[in-house]
């Protein structure tokens, strides 16, 4: 049964169709032609002698007439099957559409996508078929707010593809911005993905990052999802992060200072040191006070 990873993944392509395209002239400058619209079509590749084969997605580019074709596929493990039936999407959906064809592979594996960039030899000399691959080490770090919300969808692969690196808190938080100005079901879809696939180490973090800028969500889903999240997080819940973003960022603290934490039931001022902790060099900073 496919993954909420799997399944978000093809779900970023499918709701904006361009986003494959555009990964393919910038992050790995592959040549297209010239087209005007990007829309999703049939994903089944069965041959007219069946086995059923059915790609991940494809998308036409388009002018008058199908200009070429993309088949995107998400991998998130090493399939050596793959070898013998990608060859055969792009073979069908040729003969079918009778245009140029290409495979986009999407992983967030760094592992997967080495093993899925190699070529596939076809046993006829000069001919083989050599994937192209969106993984980790290509996806930009999208940091840029505004540029997020111009494009949710590769914010949110952005952070999928860092949810695990430094930068990921940073990456997570301009991604649940953006997915917070979606309409209820995608903002359900990506808060959700990001929150599953983002490190431990991440997820600290990012509490104190949201609560620190304040962030106003647009969308109902948002405000609900994030408001529950407020309200269970009550002092305990409050305490207990600031003391995960202290042992995240290797912050010492004293016997007494963790205790004044744990009883602390002022929420105004566990929000004030859950904001300080982003930034301070020492738990004693973070306790200050004004």
């Amino acid at each position: 049964m496919p993954s909420l990873l799997h399944e978000g993944l093809v779900s970023l392509f499918r709701n904006r169709p361009a986003l494959a395209p555009e990964l393919l002239r910038e992050v790995l400058h592959a040549p297209l032609p010239a087209f005007e619209s990007v829309r999703v079509a049939d994903t089944n590749l069965t041959e007219v002698v069946p086995s059923e084969r059915r790609a991940d997605l494809v998308l036409l580019l388009e002018a008058d007439t199908p200009r070429a074709a993309l088949v995107v596929e998400v991998q998130l493990s090493v399939d050596p099957d793959k070898a013998w039936t990608w060859p055969v999407y792009l073979a069908n959906l040729r003969a079918r559409l009778r245009c140029g064809v290409a495979l986009l592979v999407v992983t967030t594996d760094e592992a997967v996508a080495q093993w899925a960039a190699r070529p596939i030899g076809m046993g006829h000399p000069g001919l083989e078929l050599t994937p192209l691959v969106v993984g980790p080490r290509s996806v930009p770090a999208i940091r840029d707010e505004s540029e997020a919300e111009h494009d949710p969808e590769l914010a949110v692969l952005s952070a999928l593809a860092h949810g695990c690196g430094p930068e990921a808190a940073e990456v997570a938080a301009v991604a649940l911005t953006a997915a917070g100005r979606l309409d209820d079901d995608r903002a359900a879809l990506y808060v959700d993905l990001v929150l599953a696939h983002i490190g431990v180490a991440a997820r600290v973090l990012l509490e104190g990052l949201m609560a620190s800028r304040n962030y106003e969500y647009q969308s109902d889903f948002a405000r609900r999802y994030f408001g529950q999240g407020r309200a269970e997080g009550q002092a305990e819940g409050r305490a207990e992060a600031l003391l995960r973003i202290f042992a995240a960022r290797g912050l010492d603290i004293a016997a007494d200072a963790r205790e004044r934490i744990l009883s602390c039931r002022d929420l105004s001022l566990l929000d004030t040191w859950l904001t300080r902790a982003v930034t301070a060099s020492s738990a004693s900073e973070v306790l200050r006070e004004d």
